[in-house]
């Protein structure tokens, strides 16, 4: 039998891009033997193998590359021939173009494919459709260890609602009979009044009593000035310690700033010593023949001090909002609602804490509208006579907004190889491990609101369900604003950073 030692995609100049070695071999063997092979080759006459004293090069052109396998002399040359063949025609299942760049990025798929085809040397009778169905790893036992963990974990989000609706009762049931109320653990707010859409929510606190400390006793000398030294931070910490009781994620100086925002956008360069963040998150579920079935979009706007003397301050809050979002505010923040809405502390003595996010003012925005969707997204596939033609399309509805980074993921039927590409706007990526293509857009705005993608490929119509969205965008998608920061003493202004961010929490078309 065929003993094959190694299989490679080289350049025209011998440079290994991807090479998988089937007997032991160091590195330095292989780069040379590669090496040695464009000066082999006799530029005048047409082959598909040259030899020299040890070894056969069996190679098929692939435009600018050589797909390269070396045997001993004494092997079949016919049967030499159909390996590379069959080695040509896996390189196009992973790469869409054969260029060097596009090899490199896939160069363990082809890896995992080499290794299907041959073992230990030796060709394994299998075919294209059997290696795709390998390298995919599909596993049955997964999928149940996966539905088995799923249904573990929603009985135990159930059971966690259940104590906690039990907790609130007992809450309840202790107010109303004038008992103390007994302190849980978990979030600090014993329940929010909701009202119509586009009015206020206010946080009610019901604070457990705190064990009493014993006085320590009076030095008679009398009271040391040392002694006040930490009066000011104990305030602080007081006031810190009342917003976690309250709910709030207060994060620690050396900490990471707690948003999974910034994982995505980059932070802002200028930041000053008063910097404001407005974060939104939005969860949307559409059905495939229309339809919103829900539309859940969550606001924050967080506050960090840098410096005392800008401690004192108050927000000036702009609300042009027209969705009918709900407002929610902390008891302790005072919130005059007028034409602008000014948003400061109860006491204007205090000082909001230094180096510390405050989350102080929320919002939630829940809907069926339709009109609301910001991005639609419409898939139609049809069979044909080879399997399916699918067409996409997507409109920007809220062309006040700018989406960065969109990918548009829709599903598509394993084993059956990569999609026919039509019409397209924009780039695609077809990964077939998760077998997934992905539809990528840099940049969605009032400029560019539409744009379609058609494909064909073998599968019914319901494989290309559910269709997930993402993107980014530095423009909220509620039109909140903060308009001026200024001192609580003489309103003077302050000079004060901000970065807003929207992004997606869900985002399916089912």
């Amino acid at each position: 039998m065929t003993v094959l030692l190694a299989a490679a995609v080289c350049t025209k100049a011998g440079k290994a891009i991807v090479s998988r070695q089937f007997v032991e071999m160091t590195r330095t063997r292989i780069e040379g033997l590669l090496a040695a092979f464009p000066k082999l080759m006799n530029t005048g006459k047409q082959h598909t193998f040259v030899e020299t004293d040890s070894v056969r090069y069996v190679y098929q052109p692939l435009e600018k590359l050589y797909m390269v396998l070396i045997t001993t002399k004494n092997s079949n040359i016919l049967e030499d021939l159909e390996t590379l063949r069959l080695f040509s025609r896996v390189i196009p299942e992973y790469c869409r173009v054969l260029e060097e760049s596009e090899i490199s990025e896939h160069c363990f798929d082809l890896i995992f494919a080499f290794d299907e085809i041959v073992a230990l040397g030796y060709r394994e009778n299998v075919n294209l459709a059997q290696i795709r169905t390998f390298t995919e790893m599909d596993s049955h036992e997964e999928k149940v260890f996966r539905a088995v963990r799923e249904t573990q974990e929603r009985e135990a989000k159930a059971e966690m609602r259940r104590k906690a609706k039990e907790l609130q009762q007992a809450r309840r049931d202790a107010e109303r009979s004038g008992k103390k109320v007994p302190a849980f653990g978990g979030f600090g707010s014993a329940g929010m009044t909701s009202v119509s859409s586009g009015s206020i929510l206010t946080d009610t606190i019901v604070e457990p009593e705190k064990p009493k400390i014993a006085p320590a006793p009076v030095r008679p000398s009398g009271p040391s000035k040392a002694l006040k030294l930490g009066a000011k931070g104990k305030e602080v910490d007081n006031f810190v310690d009342k917003l976690k009781s309250e709910g709030e994620t207060i994060m620690p100086t050396s900490g990471k700033r707690g948003s999974d925002v910034s994982k995505v956008l980059p932070p802002p360069v200028n930041v000053e010593s008063v910097h404001l963040r407005v974060e939104e998150k939005i969860s949307l579920t559409c059905g495939r023949d229309g339809g919103l079935q829900n539309m859940e979009v969550l606001g924050m706007l967080t506050l960090r001090v840098a410096d005392e003397k800008n401690g004192r301050i108050r927000l000036i809050i702009n609300n042009n909002d027209n969705k009918g979002l709900q407002l929610v505010i902390k008891n302790m923040f005072l919130f005059l609602f007028t034409s602008d809405s000014v948003i400061g502390l109860k006491n204007p003595e205090k000082s909001f804490p230094l180096n510390n996010d405050v989350g102080v003012l929320k919002w939630r925005l829940q809907t069926t509208d339709e009109s609301l969707i910001p991005l639609t997204i419409n898939c139609w596939p049809s069979e044909s006579g080879t399997g399916c033609d699918v067409n996409i399309e997507y409109e920007l509805q809220e062309e006040s907004l700018e989406l960065n980074d969109v990918v548009i993921s829709i599903p598509v039927p394993s084993g059956v190889g990569a999609p026919v590409i039509g019409d397209l706007d924009g780039e695609y990526k077809h990964d077939n491990r998760r077998n997934v293509l992905e539809w990528c857009l840099p940049v969605i705005d009032a400029n560019n609101k539409t744009g379609s993608l058609e494909f064909s490929i073998a599968g019914q119509p319901n494989d290309f369900f559910p269709v997930s969205v993402s993107f980014v965008s530095k423009r909220n998608y509620c039109d909140i604003q903060v308009t001026k920061v200024t001192h609580v003493d003489g309103d003077s202004s302050v000079r004060y950073s901000s970065e807003t961010s929207f992004v997606v929490d869900k985002y399916e078309i089912l």
